[in-house]
């Protein structure tokens, strides 16, 4: 396993240590999400009792494979908490998410947690959100008309996301754009902008929804970072 592995790894572990008997979460999408997941299923073969909804289908057969109960989002008012990843984290705890195509889903399933837990490794942390290509999934029709308005309104690139040639189709049968923004000065304004576009479902900024975030550092290390207090 190499080091990148084994810091994922030991956030993952870390973070399903706030699973507790008795509990509905959410279970994101990543690698990072991977080595949770997969503890949670060690626990689960040890007595472990608690149901989850993951965030994608890709996450659905993982947990299943491991035995972990799987209910729908519309069978429960509220999840206790979600675990899940992120591309970007900033001082705010605010963030990028949706690298792996699974933002809408994500972005669902985190609105409804009384937690969100973010994991990921030190190389996450940034001073500003945008470095990292900021994914909008939009619907088929009319794509192109939307990638002319954000590549016109904010002069970067956007670029289809693509996947064997083909574009990269969601869990929702939407496309994802790519948005190369290199810095958003103001992520609540940017969400805002994005999602009145017609044609978009959702994008990729989380703001406001992560309370904490288990961060791998290294050396071995592990800090918790708590998002601010106004």
């Amino acid at each position: 396993m190499n080091q990148a592995d084994e810091i994922k790894k030991i956030t993952g572990l870390e973070a399903s240590k706030k699973v507790q008997e008795g509990m509905t979460i959410g279970i994101g999408t990543g690698t990072t999400a991977y080595w949770c997941i997969v503890e949670l299923g060690k626990r689960v073969k040890e007595g472990l009792s608690f149901k989850a909804v993951p965030t994608s289908n890709q996450t659905k057969l993982l947990a299943a494979s491991l035995n972990i109960p799987l209910i729908e989002l519309n069978e429960v008012e509220y999840l206790d908490l979600t675990i899940d990843g992120a591309d970007e984290i900033d001082p705010k705890l605010q963030l990028i998410k949706g690298g792996g195509g699974a933002l809408l889903q994500e972005k669902i399933v985190a609105s409804a947690s009384r937690q969100l837990i973010i994991i990921a490794d030190s190389s996450k942390l940034v001073p500003q959100l945008g470095a990292f290509p900021l994914p909008v999934e939009v619907v088929p029709f009319g794509w192109k008309q939307v990638q002319r308005r954000i590549r016109h309104s904010h002069q970067i690139e956007v670029s289809l996301r693509m996947s064997n040639n083909q574009p990269f189709i969601t869990d929702h049968g939407n496309y994802i754009l790519d948005c190369h923004f290199q810095a958003i000065p103001d992520a609540t304004a940017m969400s805002i902008t994005l999602n009145n576009i017609p044609g978009v479902v959702e994008n990729g900024l989380f703001i406001g929804m992560a309370s904490s975030a288990i961060i791998g550092y290294p050396d071995g290390s592990v800090k918790v970072l708590n998002r601010p207090v106004k």
